[in-house]
């Protein structure tokens, strides 16, 4: 169907006739007295009064293009089929770890020995993806927490940010504190009632001006729920001077504080040794906190402003035409 955006502009199709209404004629010019010895050829001209004359088609061009200029002005719109949309309302933050240990390399995805990160970016860049009618937000840290991307919609976006993200970039220590203080800062102020953070680090506080416990404690005043995920093996082979040995790799994993969080916070806290675990807790997350399918509409809206806008510019072409020609 086809609506106009900006209707009242029809309010102004009056307004010609109102100037030749009440506005005073303009004065006719008067011209200079021409002095001819032979008055009596002018008699035998045709009179000039018909000249002057409007003739009826002519105003009815002009009507037509009045009409069609301020239809233009209203911006008529072709509204389509109307489209649903799934929109939860649940306001969504991660923060990963982007500290030194997370280049260890004790994950293996698709055959292949991976750093932790990577693994991390694979599977949480596909739990990003199935969140249809959230929005995430992304939080990095490392030293430092900062946030890289705000609460959107645009999933594509916060994908692309997460899998930019290098490690180092923050520092090499760990500030577990100040990413739940910056994420309880942001979704401070958002209306939505379920306000989610998923926090993954492989390590224990180690910098940040914030405790974890204190900032845990501030976010549960805020009503943000923390689910927390300790990533890293239990063991791995390395070779040193004196042959293979086995180590663990996750030994400064503070496993007692990352489970604190979560109890806290209503949330809870996984354990991810390997990519698969990693998969199956965002699975389980799904299942947590799962995607409402309240039905929204929305129609989109097509601008046809230019089809009467071109008809009334060719129609005042034509009165010109018509104007010359007579």
């Amino acid at each position: 169907m086809i609506e106009f955006a900006w209707i009242w502009v029809f309010l102004v199709l009056p307004l010609p006739w109102l100037m030749r209404r009440w506005l005073p004629a303009a004065p006719e010019p008067g011209g200079a007295a021409l002095r001819t010895p032979f008055l009596e050829e002018f008699d035998s001209l045709p009179s000039s009064q018909g000249v002057t004359k409007t003739k009826p088609h002519a105003i009815w061009i002009a009507v037509a293009g009045w009409v069609l200029l301020v239809s233009a002005a209203a911006r008529p719109q072709w509204l389509g089929e109307p489209i649903e949309q799934a929109v939860s309302g649940r306001d969504l933050m991660l923060a990963v770890d982007l500290s030194g240990s997370m280049e260890i390399e004790d994950f293996f995805l698709h055959g292949r020995a991976v750093d932790r990160l990577t693994a991390t970016q694979w599977v949480a860049g596909q739990f990003i993806e199935r969140r249809v009618g959230d929005r995430i937000g992304l939080i990095l840290f490392g030293e430092q927490a900062y946030l890289q991307a705000p609460l959107t919609f645009d999933r594509t976006t916060v994908h692309i940010l997460l899998d930019e993200a290098v490690i180092g970039l923050a520092g090499d220590k760990t500030a577990i504190g100040d990413a739940i203080g910056l994420a309880a800062k942001r979704l401070r102020d958002n209306p939505a009632e379920q306000r989610v953070l998923i926090l993954l680090s492989d390590g224990a506080n180690t910098a940040g001006a914030v405790s974890p416990l204190q900032a845990a404690e501030v976010a549960a005043r805020e009503k943000l729920k923390i689910y927390t995920i300790g990533v890293g093996a239990d063991q791995m082979i390395v070779n040193d001077l004196f042959g293979t040995r086995r180590v663990n790799p996750s030994q400064d994993l503070d496993e007692e504080a990352m489970n604190a969080i979560a109890e806290k916070t209503g949330g809870r806290y996984f354990r991810a040794r390997d990519t698969n675990e990693l998969e199956n807790i965002y699975a389980l997350l799904d299942e947590l906190e799962p995607v409402e399918r309240t039905k929204h509409f929305y129609r989109p809206r097509t601008e046809l402003y230019h089809w009467p806008l071109a008809a009334a510019l060719l129609l005042a072409a034509a009165l010109a035409v018509t104007k010359l020609r007579e």
